[in-house]
């Protein structure tokens, strides 16, 4: 279980995010046009999850533009962005930011993703959403690089996630 905060106020996630050097969990999550999608779909490529509670707040929104600006630069590289939200209302966002190089995913069906990552809130307001954080898979599935973000209202460190990446 992590220990994250929430305006000060300390809340906690099921487990503890992917070790680094692992495998990465599979998932099975759903995309914005309602189609199915798992890790197993992006092998051969290297992959960011933005993982966040809501699009709909300044901080996930920003961390989706971050990424969405980055990722126009990297080669054979993927962005997912994860949250409980709708399909429709990230694909609602996208569409009104002019996001095109990042993938959403939604957990909103099964809520496995959140539990395998270890990463679902077990407490507090936001209760049952993700915790933010960034995990960095490689080309071969193994998790390069992870951070949970002690706050959950500041944004990710861009430049160590991106730096892992490249390294990768």
């Amino acid at each position: 279980m992590a220990i994250i905060t929430l305006k000060g106020n300390n809340i906690n996630t099921l487990g503890e995010l992917p070790v680094i050097g692992t495998t990465a969990p599979n998932f099975n999550m759903t995309k914005t046009d309602l189609s199915p999608s798992a890790l197993t779909n992006y092998k051969g490529k290297k992959v960011v999850l933005n993982i966040f509670p809501s699009i709909d707040t300044g901080t996930c929104a920003q961390s989706v533009r971050q990424f969405n600006e980055e990722a126009a630069k990297l080669n054979n590289t993927v962005v997912l962005c994860v949250s409980k939200d709708l399909p429709f209302a990230q694909a609602r966002f996208c569409g009104a930011e002019g996001i095109n190089n990042v993938e959403m995913l939604s957990d909103f069906r099964e809520g496995s993703f959140g539990k395998s990552y270890g990463l679902e809130i077990t407490n507090g307001p936001l209760q049952s959403l993700h915790s933010r954080a960034v995990v960095v898979i490689d080309e071969n599935g193994q998790v390069v690089y992870n951070e949970q973000v002690p706050e959950i209202v500041d944004e990710p460190n861009y430049g160590a996630a991106l730096e892992a990446l490249m390294n990768a």
